[in-house]
């Protein structure tokens, strides 16, 4: 058997070196471990004495066990053992003599590797700065560039689609068969001559056109392709609208090249000055062509279930030539009122026949949408006030001023309008007709306050007028003045009933509503309709209707009662009984009142116009009415012939002065009515009906009493004062 000793000679096997060959290392192990006996990781890995004695035990059991026959191998395990011991010697040596060098050299080889790192390090601190800094300068040139290689992309793209549409182009006749129909048509003739009975093309010819129309409505084109004009910028606020379908375009095209050929060069034919040039062209181009349009084209369309109108969107192509022709033109002509207001009234005059020939909706982009602009709308309004104060300046100093036009037609003169008044209204209608076709309800209201502000300049140039003429209330000139204040008034009343002016109403509620610039009452007078966008231009004009009809009234009533003051004296006491005289006639005290009364009513019916006379009639009335009631009647007593002297004047003479005017002139003189039936009762009614009135109480009125015999206007106390001014009772003698 082995010693311990021996046993325990047996080394463990080495530690993996940390650097070296690992070739030579991988040797190494398996020397090892093919030399160590079974059971040596167990002694290795144990170290104590214990686990020492279990590993030999267990050693000698694995090679001798309990044979002792086996016990002759032991010199042959010894040897082989011994072996093993040397080589592991050897190895130790081996590795003991390398390792050192091994680890000194993969320690320096650490060092330099960590010097190197920190020099890595410090560079890295500036490089990833400098970096950083230089991605952040270029990040904007790469978002350029970036778009500048999308935009590029783009344009390849469009390259590429434009060498297709080349290409179709070349392949299609549709602008030859165009040619060959000798479009487009010069004159109204050769329109005719194509599309009406004697065609200048072959059925044929129109097959082709046909065919190759369609061929072009189903091409998709974007819209930086087509050849219609730029789009105008934003400013203009134009509608949104789809571009002009494909086959139309190709029909524009040759128009489109005449025209800014003549209108937008240096072309004689290109005047700032003349604008009806360039829009008298694009009408008779429309013209011109509506006819083959709507015979040749529309069909095709209809064919293919387009909703589109063939005449319609020829007229919106050529007229996007004339939006673009204005908005170049105007920003020249914005400070030269003369070419200005000539380019508005040309425009105007060319939106007109546009709508109402041709048919152009007013939802397709127009002209008024290029005078809307902001800058060009203000000129535009600044120009129309001008205007518009200078003809009230001439039509106010004009000689004619104050004359009826229709003076000697009796038919049409009723409202004996006088000529500035009617100048005045057509230049406030001829400003409606040119702005009523303007895009959006704000501009609309703006001119509408151009024209109130119009009105109450008119009106205090007729207050001043007036002013100077208040000594001759009666005068030509004053009465003038009256009618023109009266029929003005008369015509808005009129416009604030209009449809126009009932739309814009609506939308002044909604501005009104948003900036709080009314209150809720009046917000609902104008949402209930019961006002209008003219109510204090009409209740001014009132005013001062009723403030110079006031004035003419006490003229003539001032007259009237210096001319009555012979008929209040009257001895009403001591006039003779009816039955005393043959025939009943006028009292001569009551002759100047009368005919002062008849010619200042002739003067005035023939002076003022008939509404306004019937105000001033009616008025005198009331005020005559008081006054021979209070002044001539309660300051008188009657007798018999006094009373009845006074119903014959004013029955038979006052009363029918009036009766040319109305059926029932005396319900105008209600108090000299009654008071005469009062001071006209036979004594048995008067005695009658001063026996009820004096009988009945507070609780229980008269009024059956004196409406039986015909008083309904006076109360009961005048009654019993009129009754107390006869003198006709049975005991006045006594």
């Amino acid at each position: 058997m082995l010693a311990a000793d021996d046993i325990g000679e047996v080394p463990a096997a080495p530690c993996c070196p940390e650097s070296g060959d690992e070739t030579k290392n991988t040797d190494v192990k398996s020397d090892v471990n093919t030399a160590a006996p079974a059971g040596s990781e167990q002694l290795s890995q144990g170290g104590s004495d214990d686990a020492l004695l279990s590993y030999v035990s267990a050693f000698i059991e694995k090679e001798v066990g309990s044979d002792l026959k086996s016990l002759k191998t032991l010199g042959k395990l010894i040897e082989q053992m011994t072996e093993s011991k040397v080589k592991l010697e050897e190895q130790v040596l081996t590795i003991s003599s390398e390792i050192p060098k091994r680890i000194q050299s993969a320690l320096k080889d650490a060092e330099e590797s960590k010097q190197l790192l920190d020099e890595f390090l410090e560079q890295e601190a500036p490089l990833f700065s400098s970096i950083s800094s230089h991605l952040l300068m270029a990040q904007p040139w790469m978002d350029d560039l970036g778009a500048m290689i999308t935009q590029m992309e783009e344009i390849e793209r469009h390259l590429a689609y434009l060498k297709w549409v080349s290409q179709t182009e070349e392949l299609s006749d549709f602008e030859e068969v165009l040619a060959q129909l000798h479009w487009p048509f010069t004159s109204h003739t050769q329109s005719q001559t194509v599309g009406g009975s004697r065609p200048a093309g072959t059925p044929e010819l129109y097959s082709s056109l046909d065919t190759l129309f369609c061929q072009l409505l189903k091409l998709q084109a974007s819209d930086e392709l087509l050849t219609e004009p730029k789009q105008l910028p934003e400013k203009y606020c134009l509608p949104a609208s789809p571009p002009v379908t494909l086959p139309i375009q190709v029909m524009l095209a040759p128009l489109q090249k005449r025209f800014r050929y003549h209108f937008r060069g240096s072309r004689q034919t290109n005047v700032m000055s003349k604008p009806e040039w360039y829009l008298a062209q694009v009408l008779m181009w429309i013209g011109n062509h509506t006819q083959f349009l709507d015979e040749k084209i529309q069909p095709i369309l209809d064919k293919v279930g387009s909703a589109v109108n063939a005449r319609l969107e020829f007229s919106r192509g050529l007229v996007m030539l004339i939006l673009e022709k204005l908005a170049s033109d105007i920003p020249c002509l914005l400070y030269d009122d003369s070419l200005f207001c000539h380019l508005v009234d040309e425009v105007l005059l060319f939106e007109r026949e546009l709508h109402t020939v041709h048919g152009y909706p007013s939802t397709f982009a127009s002209c008024m949408h290029i005078l809307s602009e902001e800058t060009c709308f203000q000129r535009w309004l600044t120009v129309e006030r001008k205007f518009a104060l200078q003809k009230m300046d001439s039509m106010l100093s004009s000689e004619a001023a104050w004359v009826s036009q229709y003076k000697d037609i009796s038919d049409v003169d009723e409202m004996k309008v006088p000529d500035c008044a009617e100048v005045f209204m057509t230049l406030l209608l001829v400003i409606t007709d040119r702005y009523k076709n303007l895009p959006t309800a704000s501009r609309k209201l703006q001119f509408l306050e151009l024209q109130k502000d119009l009105v109450d300049d008119f009106r205090i140039r007729l207050t001043q007028v007036m002013k100077e003429e208040t000594r001759a209330a009666l005068g030509f000139r004053y009465c003038a003045i009256l009618n023109a204040v009266n029929y003005i008034s008369a015509v808005l009343a009129d416009w604030a009933d209009n449809v126009f002016f009932l739309q814009l109403q609506q939308a002044a509620l909604e501005v009104f509503a948003e900036n709080n610039v009314l209150s809720k009452l009046q917000l609902g007078q104008l949402a209930s309709m019961e006002s209008s966008v003219f109510d204090d231009m009409i209740n001014l004009l009132e005013r001062l209707k009723l403030d110079m009809l006031t004035r003419q009234v006490d003229h003539v009533f001032r007259e009237v009662k210096d001319s009555a003051k012979l008929y209040k004296k009257e001895r009403w006491l001591s006039l003779p009984s009816q039955s005393e005289q043959a025939v009943m006639s006028l009292s001569s005290s009551a002759c100047p009142l009368l005919l002062t009364l008849r010619d200042r009513l002739l003067q005035l019916e023939q002076q003022l116009c008939f509404s306004l006379f019937r105000i001033f009639w009616q008025m005198l009335a009331e005020k005559l009415d008081l006054y021979i009631y209070q002044e001539i009647i309660l300051a008188n007593h009657f007798n018999e012939g006094g009373a009845a002297q006074l119903q014959f004047d004013m029955t038979r003479n006052l009363f029918p002065l009036f009766s040319h005017y109305c059926k029932r002139p005396e319900n105008y003189f209600k108090h000299v009515k009654e008071a005469c039936i009062i001071l006209n009762l036979n004594i048995g009614s008067a005695l009658l009906l001063k026996d009820v009135l004096q009988s009945v109480s507070e609780h229980i009125p008269a009024t059956a009493a004196l409406n039986e015999v015909g008083v309904y206007k006076l109360a009961q106390q005048d009654v019993e004062i009129l009754l107390n001014l006869r003198t006709n009772w049975p005991n006045t003698g006594k």
